[in-house]
């Protein structure tokens, strides 16, 4: 039989040498897992005692200790001292565990890591033969089992504690503790040893300082730019000056009878305001300076008199210079002058109606660059745009009126204009744009003469509309007019009729322009609501990708026109030009200017920025006025020739067939086609006589007698002078009407010759020629209008200067795009900001209001507080 010795002595397990070097690992074993089981039972109570000690740490770290008195202090340390002990209680208690206990624990971890080994080696080797030691068979049987036991308590091994952390903190606040600690040290800095040190510090704390002062300021309005004034409470009367609206502030800092008795006595020129919640150990008073004022403050200690002369503020003054100066867009420049004693908060031109009544859309609200500074001495210029507004082109009153910070008005004499409208080349978009205006500002009376009018319209599409979507756009228009019960039914009209005006007038217009408008007033807008710097950001890299493909286009249409290179270097030689660079610049500080806070700096170059651009493509479309009517009279000879042309070879043709006697009969489209020609032959010709002479006369008397060959002669004669008129006004020779000329000689050499068939084929080149000449000659029209600028609007502006005259007028004070010259280097960086130094007045008052509630605390040391006053005092 087999017995089991459990005792802590250890079990014999065989006499030879490998049994006992198996008994000696396996009393190692045994210690090691004794040892093992005892950590397993300390750690969690000595983490326990850990953690008040990281509680003691976290609290002393992050100043509490500072804040308590010494007697909380005390209940503090005793809190944790008892949570310590309760903490640690449990050591007590902790014994070694048994022999078998350990050998269980040696049996459990092998066949955890081994599953042959579940038969338990470490107490088999504990095992002893009970009977039958003397039978050799059962010795021998013996001695086999314990040299297997043996060798499975060589391989036996003790495994790491597991304490169980996790079964008994499952929400890890052990690591929170360990955060809390690390986080405090931080805080705690250099003075960690302090804070620990002070929760031992059972001292009572020093006096504290004098529990009663009297302070006093004046704080101007932020608009003046004017330091606080400091007064001297030593009890002698004082004399200052400040500005109206200025903000007089005494405070009582303290408590008991002292301050409780101080009294603060006004006249009538300081206005009670609110000021702090009051505590018990704080009183402030707060006056607005409405006029000369006095204050008398008794205390305790005396009787102090504090007189304030008011400075005024006065209203400020606006001067308009002149009316508004119409560029050739539409849009127009407004010019005026302003004064004030600390700057202006707002500028705008107050638009009102001549006649009341109703309008469809409210009358517009145009807002004005505000002046750099308030002296009086320079202008302001703004550029407006109301050219898609239905009121432009109205007769209006108009007047600019300027506000301060204190809202104090400033107006000029209202004066009666017209605002500058879009003005229209194409008298259908003329009339188009004019009728919407009349029906949106005044619907109850105009409307039946815009009906009226869009009815005559369309009485003729072939001499008003000929484009089908233009007529059909009309039709629709005039029939929603008819049918249109409501305002917004109305409204819909008056914007159905502009969009076909813009139609008919831009649709040519180049899409650079376009986005670089829309670049423009997104930027300007962005501006003036004050937006964030990353849409300022954004915005303005639109405006440069806009301005750049602009300029680009710009540069390429000027390579289409060598003959005007010699025109453009003698400009430049008579005034200043602008480059890329230059704008880019500018873009450059309007974002320096938006990135520290200068609103009215941005606006401004934004508004200097919109002004040059708006010169710019002014220049660049624009056409003399006698150069304009010039070409189109030549188009008009061009057509006339054209007609003729046609005219006569129907005519040759017609001849030639009934020469050669054929049997066939024309077309009956050819005879009135040849009628038609020559009606329009005689109509063009009656109209081109005054410039023809007393030749064209005799030629045309003798085409209409049937001679060809001198009629025909008679076309190239004029041909050939409309080529010589058109190299005088500039423009370049048109291969095509060269073609002609040489098809005109051949047709007329025919003619004479009797060849009728040789004849209508040269006039059919001719013909063709004519038609490319004219394509050519309209396609330099176009470049010419869009290349050199055409006149400042159309006509003298009531209340302003001639449009037309703008560039003139404005030499003196601003280059030919509109760049101020007079009283500016914008080169050298010395702009006057305004509103730059306004951050750091604010900064000053934070600090010596700082200054002030610190010299207000009673508890701090009276060397702290003699300090402040004399920082107060220099300041």
């Amino acid at each position: 039989m087999i017995g089991n010795n459990g005792s802590d002595s250890g079990g014999e397990i065989g006499s030879t040498p490998q049994t006992a070097t198996a008994s000696t690992q396996l009393d190692r074993l045994v210690a090691r897992a004794r040892v093992a089981d005892l950590w397993e039972q300390v750690w969690p109570v000595l983490w326990r005692g850990l953690a008040v000690a990281l509680l003691f740490l976290i609290v002393s770290w992050s100043g509490l200790w500072l804040d308590l008195s010494p007697l909380w202090r005390q209940i503090g340390l005793g809190i944790l001292a008892v949570l310590l002990v309760v903490a640690l209680q449990p050591l007590i208690h902790l014994r070694r565990i048994e022999r078998r206990l350990a050998l269980s624990r040696l049996d459990r971890e092998a066949a955890l890591r081994d599953p042959s080994l579940r038969h338990g080696p470490a107490s088999t080797a504990q095992d002893s033969l009970a009977v039958g030691a003397a039978d050799a068979g059962s010795r021998a049987l013996w001695d086999l089992h314990q040299r297997r036991a043996a060798r499975d308590v060589a391989g036996l091994r003790v495994a790491l504690p597991r304490p169980g952390m996790v079964r008994r903190d499952p929400f890890a606040l052990r690591a929170g503790l360990i955060v809390a600690a690390a986080a405090s040290l931080f805080v705690a800095g250099p003075e960690w040893r302090d804070r620990i040190g002070a929760a031992f510090d059972w001292h009572q704390p020093v006096a504290p300082g004098p529990n009663f002062r009297v302070d006093g300021w004046i704080d101007p309005p932020l608009y003046t730019r004017m330091p606080p004034l400091l007064i001297a409470m030593d009890g002698s009367d004082q004399h200052l000056r400040a500005p109206v609206n200025a903000q007089l502030i005494v405070r009582i800092a303290g408590q008991g009878k002292a301050a409780a008795n101080t009294t603060l006595t006004a006249n009538a020129g300081l206005v009670p305001i609110p000021g702090q919640e009051p505590r018990p150990d704080l009183r402030e008073e707060r006056y607005r300076i409405a006029g000369n004022a006095e204050l008398t403050i008794v205390t305790p200690a005396g009787r102090q008199r504090l007189t304030v002369d008011a400075i005024p503020d006065r209203p400020p003054e606006v001067t308009a210079l002149g009316g508004p100066e119409v560029n050739g867009r539409g849009t127009f420049n407004l010019t005026y002058r302003a004064k004030d004693d600390y700057g202006l908060s707002s500028a705008e031109a107050v638009i009102a109606p001549v006649k009341p009544g109703r309008s469809l859309v409210p009358i517009p609200h145009i807002s004005l660059a505000l002046p750099s500074d308030a002296s009086g001495d320079t202008e302001t210029k703004t550029l407006i745009d109301l050219t898609d507004n239905p009121w432009s082109g109205a007769r209006v009153r108009y007047q600019i009126v300027v506000k301060d910070e204190a809202g104090q008005e400033g107006r000029t004499t209202e004066t009666e204009i017209t605002l500058p409208a879009r003005p229209f080349r194409d008298p259908l978009a003329r009339a188009l744009a004019e009728e919407r205006r009349r029906l949106v500002t005044a619907p109850d009376t105009d409307r039946p003469w815009v009906q009226s009018a869009l009815d005559a319209l369309l009485v003729a599409p072939d001499m008003f509309t000929p484009q089908p979507a233009i007529y059909l756009g009309l039709r629709t228009a005039t029939t929603r007019l008819r049918r249109a019960r409501a305002d917004s039914d109305l409204v819909d009209v008056a914007d159905l009729l502009w969009e076909m005006a813009l139609k008919i007038e831009d649709g040519d217009l180049s899409d650079a322009e376009k986005q670089l408008r829309q670049a423009q007033d997104r930027l300007k807008e962005a501006i003036e609501r004050n937006a964030p710097d990353d849409e300022v950001k954004r915005l303005t890299q639109d405006l440069k990708q806009a301005l750049d493909k602009f300029l680009s286009e710009m540069a390429q249409k000027q390579g289409r026109e060598p003959n005007k290179s010699g025109e453009r270097q003698q400009n430049n030689q008579q005034s200043k030009s602008v480059t890329p660079e230059d704008l880019d610049k500018m873009i450059q500080d309007m974002t320096d200017a938006m990135k520290r806070g200068d609103t009215a700096e941005a606006q401004r170059l934004m508004e200097q920025l919109r002004n040059i651009l708006e010169n710019l493509q002014t220049a660049e479309r624009g056409q003399s006025d006698q150069t304009s009517r010039e070409m189109q009279k030549q188009m008009r000879d061009l057509d006339a020739m054209a007609r003729e042309q046609q005219g006569l070879r129907d005519q040759t043709f017609k001849d030639g067939q009934d020469q050669q006697g054929g049997q066939r009969q024309p077309k009956s489209g050819q005879p009135q086609q040849g009628q038609r020609g020559q009606q329009g032959q005689k109509q063009q010709g009656q109209q081109g006589q005054s410039q023809q002479g007393q030749k064209g006369q005799g030629q045309k008397g003798q085409g209409q007698q049937g001679d060809a060959g001198e009629q025909q002669q008679a076309l190239r004669q004029r041909l050939e002078q409309l080529e010589q008129r058109m190299k005088e006004n500039g423009m370049r020779g048109e291969q095509g009407l060269a073609d002609a000329e040489n098809a005109m000689r051949e047709a007329e050499n025919a003619l004479k010759q009797g060849d009728s068939d040789e004849a209508v084929d040269a006039q059919g080149r001719a013909l063709d020629g004519l038609k490319r000449g004219a394509e050519g000659m309209a396609q330099q029209m176009q470049e010419m209008a869009e290349g050199q600028g055409q006149g400042q609007g159309e006509g003298q502006q009531e209340g302003g200067q001639q449009p037309g005259k703008q560039g003139q007028a404005g030499a003196r004070d601003d280059d030919p795009l509109g760049r101020p010259t007079r009283g500016r280097d914008m080169s050298d960086g010395r702009v006057r900001v305004p509103t730059a130094d306004e951050s750091a007045v604010q900064r000053a008052r934070r600090i010596m209001e700082e200054l002030r509630r610190k010299l207000g605390d009673p508890t701090r040391p009276r060397e702290e507080l003699d300090y402040f006053e004399r920082l107060l005092r220099r300041n």
